[in-house]
């Protein structure tokens, strides 16, 4: 049993970590960051895990196109909710940073809007789904919109905001996650901690949401 869920025990190890790691460690002293710096073991790797979890759901909606399991429309579609779950945390998580850096919750960054645009994307993904009630027409049409919004996650969130004047880290010679920008104790926590712990949670959501769908497949055949 142990053997068979040993990543589920590893998220909860590295989570109790990134908590404890992260409101009792050590942080920098930096200005106007302040203890605001620990959010970057939430906020941060929100970020991460959705881009994550979305790059798993595009590679299944792919294999979907070429192979046609309905099993793969699943896996694209649980993954993508979940990484949609991470991406408003995130989003939520970066609004109360603002809030105590910048001295607002929204102040129409670019990096604030284009993260706004890519959420807004995706969950137009799963408004076509539920527009459509022919099974293999939607499967096939959310697959090829799901490829089109993954696409658009790098000019929305990686490469129109780094090119615009900006007050988040990373735009316009911000620092944000060199070497020299991060503690090397906060990046321990950060990369050992945080990313992996946040990861394998949404990989268990994600996975019990596909085998519940997998329930209702076959209670509905069945019934």
């Amino acid at each position: 049993m142990i053997r068979k869920n040993w990543w589920k025990i590893l998220s909860v190890v590295c989570l109790l970590y990134t908590f404890i790691g992260g409101f009792l460690g050590e942080v920098p002293a930096r200005p106007i960051l302040n203890e605001t710096i620990r959010n970057l073991y939430f906020h941060v790797a929100m970020w991460f895990c959705m881009m994550i979890f979305f790059t798993v759901s595009v590679i299944y909606s792919i294999k979907y196109l070429r192979h046609g399991r309905p099993a793969s429309d699943i896996y694209a579609l649980e993954f993508a909710k979940t990484g949609l779950l991470f991406g408003v945390l995130g989003i939520t998580t970066g609004a109360v940073w603002a809030k105590y850096t910048w001295g607002a919750f929204w102040s129409n960054d670019p990096k604030q809007l284009g993260a706004a645009i890519a959420l807004l994307i995706y969950f137009a993904y799963l408004v076509l789904r539920n527009s459509l009630t022919d099974i293999d027409k939607r499967s096939r049409l959310a697959a090829v919109y799901n490829i089109f919004a993954f696409a658009m996650l790098f000019p929305t969130i990686w490469i129109i905001p780094r090119l615009l004047e900006s007050l988040h880290p990373g735009g316009m010679g911000n620092p944000a996650l060199n070497s020299q920008d991060i503690d090397p104790k906060m990046r321990l926590v950060f990369w050992i901690g945080a990313v992996p712990g946040w990861a394998l949670l949404g990989t268990w959501i994600a996975l019990l949401k596909i085998r519940l769908e997998f329930l209702k497949e076959k209670n509905f055949i069945h019934g």
